[in-house]
């Protein structure tokens, strides 16, 4: 599933930063994750940046846009693609 930061959101700016998808911009209130571009950071870290990172923990999964392991690793495979290593 992608993210969604709830309305709990402080806009303390710390996830968007952690994100390596640039999948998290700054809403008209809140900020906001793009699901096109969110993959849970499946094939960049073991867990979530941005819930790790969130003081409030205002980031849940997104029952709107579901996705298995499998799907968010080819996201992250779409997404990376042209890509050089750093």
């Amino acid at each position: 599933m992608s993210l969604l930061i709830s309305d709990l959101c402080i806009n303390c700016d710390v996830c968007a930063p952690a994100c390596p998808n640039t999948a998290i911009s700054q809403g008209e209130t809140i900020y906001e994750i793009d699901p096109a571009r969110c993959t849970e950071c499946v094939g960049h870290f073991d867990e979530p940046q941005c819930v790790v990172v969130c003081p409030v923990e205002c980031i849940d999964l997104d029952p709107e846009h579901p996705e298995t392991p499998e799907q968010l690793l080819g996201k992250y495979h779409a997404l990376t693609r042209g890509r050089s290593a750093a």
